[in-house]
């Protein structure tokens, strides 16, 4: 490792800052340090790297094929790989959410470019879903490690959009497991009924936001951050009233691997249940949908 690094631990559960680097001109080597780092850590932290557009889409093509927002429009840049969202008077996502868990393959990782914070508020959080699973107790780490969850892009204004994952994820890398719901996407557990997914979902999507699960970073202009979506999540404090400014370019997703397979059945009523059956309509329509594409590919 080169001698004039330095990675600063943020808190107990993730997060570091790390200086002595110019990600504008990484070298491969760098490249598999940063990688190391990320695993360890979960969340990096670069100040003073002011990289221009191409010099942030260039370091992120190093991690993996990168994609655009399904769904956001882009009006600030011509780049389709590069997002920009410019904001002011708290106009940003201020719920926990790991990026677009509404699709098949859910992202990998986000590169984010603080190009303009303000000078007060706008901090961002992150969560370990490594050690919220943890800090469960083992019946209930052994009920989640069976279950599945819908997740849907209906803050994008897209419900119809839906995905089933785990709803605990094993790293790919380090083969740790975490917890793989958010108050965001995450509407419903697939095998339990809706009252009784509402509870535990707002139980765990409670959980994970404990504060001894997160670490909080106060920006500045110029500063990388990189983050791995498959194990955490991260919220946006809308305290603020100045213009906020990023650019994020984010890195194509893969499938997440369950902890074991569902071990019942998805709870499905057909029934005519009365007015209770609105609940149960969205998963109907996803599992509907999802069998008449494995016919239509038989």
């Amino acid at each position: 490792m080169d001698n004039n690094l330095s990675v600063t631990r943020l808190a107990g559960a993730l997060g570091a800052e790390v200086r002595g680097l110019s990600l504008a001109n990484v070298t491969p080597d760098e490249i598999v340090t940063i990688k190391s780092l990320l695993l360890e850590h979960l969340v990096l932290f670069f100040p003073d790297q002011f990289l221009d557009i191409n010099a942030h889409v260039a370091l992120g093509r190093h991690f993996g094929k990168l994609e655009s927002h399904p769904h956001l429009n882009n009006p600030f840049t011509q780049n389709s790989e590069l997002f920009e969202l410019a904001a002011s008077h708290g106009g940003v996502a201020d719920e926990w959410h790991s990026d677009i868990t509404f699709q098949r393959h859910p992202s990998v990782m986000s590169i984010l470019n603080m190009v303009k914070c303000p000078s007060v508020g706008g901090d961002t959080l992150w969560a370990s879903a490594y050690a919220a699973y943890e800090a469960l107790s083992p019946p209930l780490r052994d009920l989640c490690d069976g279950l599945t969850a819908l997740h849907d892009a209906a803050p994008h204004g897209k419900s119809e959009i839906t995905a089933i994952h785990p709803m605990v994820r094993v790293h790919p890398e380090t083969q740790r497991k975490g917890l793989f719901v958010n108050e965001h996407f995450t509407r419903r557990i697939v095998e339990l009924s809706h009252q009784e997914s509402a509870l535990l979902l707002e139980y765990l999507t409670r959980w994970i936001a404990s504060p001894r699960f997160t670490v909080r970073y106060h920006w500045q202009d110029g500063t990388i951050a990189m983050w791995d979506n498959r194990c955490t999540q991260h919220f946006v404090l809308t305290d603020f009233d100045e213009e906020r400014i990023i650019q994020r370019v984010t890195v194509a997703g893969d499938t997440p691997e369950a902890a074991e397979p569902p071990r019942w059945e998805p709870y499905v009523r057909t029934e005519s249940v009365g007015a209770t059956s609105r609940y149960d309509r969205q998963l109907n329509d996803h599992l509907g949908r999802r069998i008449m594409t494995l016919d239509n590919n038989s």
